[in-house]
């Protein structure tokens, strides 16, 4: 088997989910180098720059304009890990430079933008993906192979509860944090992971979406507490719980499925302990499946950002799709831009036909146009 090329990889935002991709840098280093960081703030820049070489042994070049970057490092691809509403204006760029592109989640704020990016990845001839690590969690990784394997029956139904605490000062630390033009609720910050996971699992094609959410206890622009029904096209109904107003820390977030012949529920802090593992047929791996109910990680991202972009990797030099494409991606994010126009208009949403953004939510007259 011939050798997979080392892919040199820049890095544009230096905030809070940086050090993920750090991690993943140093984790994948056999077969990635990260060799640039790019920040507003050059001091974020260089403290990237110093943690990357304290983890990897090389210091990526320090920038603070990501269109010079992409002008002067040779890199293969692009990680984007700036303002949610920032997300697809610079994933554009880099896919029209010819960049294999990387996207924190949501990967953008509207459809019309989500759509574009997609399409223009596609034109381009390069790959798009979407951070949504928590797939790569063992125990989840368990269960979507139990339900490829047909271990459930027919679904019913499945909830995600996302149950964290997100104060005052976490929203005043960064004055983007839950507004309209650039992040969105507690639902499109907090809640996306177990949303993606959800749909996931529930069969991927989403029918109807109906929601109500409200601003309870923080003062911002958009909803500290959301509530959804889904159903999708298999039959199956989907509910999600999603609030920044636990008192007085974060709780848990939990995803469950049930069916026919089988019951699983993945818990913990991030959805990384095996609660419920219970099927009509057991199997050999159960045992071991059950295990997987250890130690919480050290905060609410995980690890799964090495898998992922072990997996991104891979996808690009084996010509594939990965795991979290833009297809992919796109899922999670359209569903809780249906909740808010079923919170706006009091109805029900259908998922096939929704052109939405968060800007739509603050004003009537504002159409979704593409980014030109």
């Amino acid at each position: 088997m011939i050798p997979m090329k080392q892919y040199r990889f820049a890095l544009i935002g230096c905030g809070r989910i940086s050090k993920n991709h750090i991690a993943a840098a140093a984790a994948n280093r056999d077969i990635m180098e990260l060799a640039a960081v790019c920040d507003l703030k050059p001091e974020r820049a260089e403290k990237k720059a110093e943690d990357c070489l304290q983890a990897t042994g090389k210091k990526p070049a320090v920038y603070t304009d990501y269109h010079k970057m992409l002008k002067e490092i040779p890199a293969d691809c692009v990680a984007i890990a700036t303002e949610s509403g920032y997300h697809a204006r610079i994933a554009l760029d880099c896919i029209r430079s010819g960049k294999h592109t990387l996207v924190e989640k949501p990967m953008a704020l509207s459809t019309a933008d989500a759509e574009q990016m997609i399409r223009e990845a596609k034109e381009h001839g390069v790959t798009l993906g979407v951070c949504h690590q928590n797939r790569f969690n063992d125990p989840i990784q368990q269960l979507h192979k139990a339900l490829e394997d047909g271990r459930f029956g027919r679904l019913v139904s499945g909830s995600a509860r996302i149950l964290w605490n997100r104060s005052m000062p976490y929203y005043q630390q960064a004055p983007w944090r839950g507004t309209w033009a650039q992040d969105g609720g507690t639902l499109m910050n907090q809640c996306i992971h177990g949303i993606d996971l959800l749909q996931w699992c529930l069969g991927g094609e989403p029918d109807t979406i109906m929601a109500m959410t409200g601003n309870y206890l923080r003062d911002i622009e958009a909803e500290d507490f959301g509530a959804v029904l889904v159903r999708f096209k298999n039959g199956a109904i989907g509910m999600i719980e999603g609030t920044a107003c636990i008192y007085p820390k974060n709780l848990e977030e939990t995803l469950s499925i049930s069916g026919e012949t089988g019951t699983a529920v993945i818990g913990g802090l991030a959805v990384n302990r095996v609660e419920t593992w219970n099927f009509a047929a057991p199997a050999p791996q159960d045992a071991a499946v059950k295990k997987l109910s250890g130690t919480d990680p050290k905060d609410v991202y995980g690890s799964g950002h090495n898998a992922l972009y072990r997996n991104f990797i891979t996808a690009i030099d084996t010509h594939t799709e990965p795991l979290v494409s833009g297809t992919e991606g796109i899922k999670g994010m359209k569903i809780i831009l249906a909740a808010y126009k079923s919170q706006k208009t009091g109805l029900p949403v259908k998922f096939d036909d929704l052109e939405f953004s968060t800007l739509d939510m603050t004003h009537a007259d504002v159409k979704v146009k593409s980014i030109s």
